[in-house]
């Protein structure tokens, strides 16, 4: 554990615009790591880059300080500029031995995470360690890290509540609609072809949902949104004409006003009198409040939804007490798994020598005496030497287990 080492640059103190010159594209990730391990004395490396996180885990018996730092940031070779390289050090978090360990447990349970609870966070650190192990970077010591950290990010997502709530808006309005037990073919009008909107939207299409018509300012982008959903394109102008009707309206502009008024609500009925779902994302909302006062509408809107998700992340942040338990747990356990890897490490060597006393003893010593026995007798000495053998390989390791338990 003493080697253990973690050098990260993450959105707690690095804007994510910034961030994104330290991200290392696949094609160069290979000899990057390669011109670190050629210059640095590090045995074993992986490389983690996220939206909001660039990090380097790594054995090395070197002291992490700025001047390791500085030396390792420009072995990468990234081109930065000097300003660059000033503020990335002067924003660095390093993390050592043990608090690395602990580190490296607290991210992948997404408890360092711009979003506590987002399960995300593991499989990309998974990912990012295969990737370093397939190509030559990692060895045991990372492999057993790596199985302590699933190990501990799975035991907190399963017996804790973290991650059980939604706590973004768009994941909240559509749980909200599925609620709804909307059929399948409903006439979903999108007003708007932000990324509030694509994200709800794509929800929707992947649950089987076809039926879309988008207005959009911008008409190139309602095209774009369209095309993405196999729906109808349409410039926000037309939906004072659009007659062909609608179950669901989802809108989020950036207008200041409202729009979808009473009038423009009256036209888009066309004589309906079915209830409808109106979904509004937008701040100031779209829709006017007297259509909501007047007509047989459910209605979703941000402000509700903006409320659930930030008592749904009060009861994440409740629960980082009992993950915080959990990772103390796997800490402690992991010394005593690490122990008893470095004795099989330190005896590994003890089969190959009792093999080469057996063979010594059979082909050497008592060779002539064996030669003399029976078939019958040498395959009797033969069962009692294969016993002894493995007898002899098996207890000592057994019982230096006993002793580390013991000692524990």
């Amino acid at each position: 554990m003493e080697y253990l080492k973690v050098i990260a640059f993450t959105h707690h103190h690095i804007d994510l615009k910034s961030l994104g010159k330290l991200v290392i594209c696949d094609q160069s990730l290979d000899s990057r790591l390669k011109n670190v391990q050629a210059e640095l004395p590090v045995s074993e490396i992986f490389y983690i880059g996220t939206c909001n996180r660039v990090e380097f885990v790594f054995l090395t018996k070197e002291k992490t300080d700025k001047e390791f730092v500085t030396k390792f940031l420009t072995v990468l070779d990234m081109g930065l500029p000097p300003e660059f390289m000033e503020r990335f050090l002067d924003n660095v978090s390093v993390y050592e031995n043990e608090e690395a360990f602990n580190h490296l447990l607290r991210t992948s349970c997404s408890l360092e995470s711009l979003v506590v609870g987002e399960k995300e966070i593991l499989a990309q650190i998974r990912k990012a360690y295969e990737n370093c192990r397939d190509a030559g970077f990692t060895g045991d010591y990372m492999r057993m890290i790596m199985d302590r950290v699933v190990k501990t990010a799975k035991e907190v997502y399963t017996h804790t509540n973290i991650s059980k709530n939604p706590v973004s808006v768009v994941s909240l309005a559509y749980r909200k609609l599925r609620e709804l037990n909307m059929c399948g073919n409903s006439r979903i009008l999108i007003i708007g072809a932000g990324e509030t909107n694509q994200n709800i939207a794509k929800y929707l299409n992947k649950h089987k949902y076809s039926n879309f018509s988008i207005f959009n300012r911008t008409f190139s982008k309602a095209e774009s949104l369209a095309a993405e959903l196999g729906g109808k394109a349409y410039p926000l102008a037309a939906l004072e004409g659009f007659n062909e009707g609608f179950d669901v309206i989802i809108t989020c502009t950036g207008s200041t006003e409202a729009i979808i008024t009473e009038a423009l609500y009256a036209k888009l009925l066309n004589g309906d009198q079915g209830k409808k779902v109106i979904v509004d994302l937008a701040i100031p909302n779209d829709v006017t409040p007297a259509v909501i006062h007047n007509n047989l509408v459910h209605y979703i809107e941000v402000e509700s939804l903006k409320e659930v998700a930030r008592k749904n992340i009060q009861e994440r942040y409740n629960e980082l007490v009992h993950a915080e338990e959990i990772i103390s747990n796997n800490i402690i356990e992991f010394f005593s798994v690490l122990k008893q890897r470095r004795i099989e490490l330190a005896m590994q060597e003890v089969p190959r020598k009792i093999k080469e006393i057996k063979n010594t003893a059979i082909n050497g010593v008592f060779a002539d005496e064996i030669n003399q026995m029976d078939e019958a007798s040498r395959e009797v000495l033969e069962r009692v030497m294969n016993y002894m053998e493995k007898k002899y390989i098996s207890v000592p390791m057994v019982m230096a287990k006993e002793i580390l338990v013991n000692q524990s």
